[in-house]
């Protein structure tokens, strides 16, 4: 199952062009990289609503020419990574301040996004780890029930577990988010 999930996507620095590309491109760069890892066949991954919802809410800056440079796909792919977790308004908060300062010239994005790029693969090694040790928990909860159809009870059981992990690391996010928030207001 986890080799389903195919946890590898990305879309690499080496991805991304050095030319700035149109919408359409960019959605396609996104298919190709992000579409196996659809929980559905039909569901797209980026849709131009979704790029527009973005550039309207400020979650990169905005967009010369009706092109999009490498800073800003490199922003729309932190955006896809935080949508999951976070909502529209933490994930502006949360890239606000790389988005001013890539936007000014006063940083370098690419660093950053391979440094984000090693940490997703060292997060696939944890992530692996954990399910599989939380699966033999979960195991031997079921089997000290002596319940008629384990099975049933296991997927159940981890289904719940697997998403009390993930609240937890959601409310942690959340609470980063909080604080940079409110180091920001201490700056004004």
């Amino acid at each position: 199952m986890l080799a389903e999930l195919d946890l590898s996507s990305r879309i690499a620095l080496e991805d991304i062009p050095e030319i700035d590309l149109y919408m359409d491109q960019v959605i396609q760069l996104f298919e190709k990289k992000y579409g196996s890892s659809t929980r559905n066949k039909e569901d797209k991954v980026l849709t131009k609503t979704m790029i527009n919802n973005y550039a309207k809410g400020k979650l990169f800056f905005p967009v010369k020419n009706k092109k999009y440079s490498r800073e800003q796909l490199i922003l729309i792919s932190l955006i896809y990574q935080l949508k999951g977790g976070l909502s529209i308004q933490d994930i502006k908060q949360t890239l606000e301040g790389i988005n001013q300062r890539t936007e000014s010239g006063q940083f370098e994005l690419n660093k950053f996004y391979q440094s984000y790029l090693k940490l997703h693969e060292k997060n696939i090694e944890i992530f692996n780890e954990d399910v599989l040790k939380t699966e033999q928990d979960v195991k031997h909860e079921v089997k000290m029930l002596e319940a008629d159809e384990p099975e049933e009870l296991e997927t159940i059981l981890l289904i719940v577990s697997l998403i009390n992990i993930s609240n937890f690391y959601r409310k942690t996010a959340e609470k980063l988010v909080d604080q940079l928030a409110a180091k920001k207001v201490k700056k004004d």
